[in-house]
């Protein structure tokens, strides 16, 4: 099976987006209804604001937003490696299921880059460019 360039883009786009989507819902409904650190919900729920920042980029395909999201995303698996290990069930169960998450969105950025400059056009060279020559 044969996939265009374009339908690796967009798969990888759609991929990074759900990835997204769903680490910004899980920290909410982890931290504010399903097993938050203090009863009724904490402040940690506030660790989801980074993530909102680049689904802008990511909705309009900016090169940019996808690498540095790539580094971001780490921030996000450490926290969920800590908590799976240190967390209670069913805390942990998210923690983990965080880490697949930060997982899924790291491979899809990282792919996604990786197409794109491979389908770039080559910058021009001064030879061919058509530059004088004395």
């Amino acid at each position: 099976m044969n996939i265009d360039k374009a339908n690796q883009i967009d798969i990888t786009r759609w991929l990074a987006l759900g990835s997204l989507l769903g680490l910004i819902v899980l920290g909410l409904a982890w931290e504010l209804w399903l097993a938050p650190i203090r009863p009724g919900g904490s402040l940690l729920a506030l660790k989801v604001m980074p993530l909102c920042i680049p689904l802008a980029g990511i909705l309009k395909k900016r090169m940019y937003t996808y690498r540095w999201v790539s580094l971001l995303v780490w921030l996000y698996f450490t926290e969920g490696v800590v908590r799976a290990w240190s967390d209670r069930p069913p805390g942990n169960y998210f923690a983990m299921f965080e880490i697949v998450l930060c997982l899924l969105l790291f491979t899809a950025c990282a792919l996604h880059v990786q197409i794109r400059l491979k389908n770039a056009p080559l910058p021009a060279t001064p030879a061919t460019a058509g530059s004088n020559t004395r």
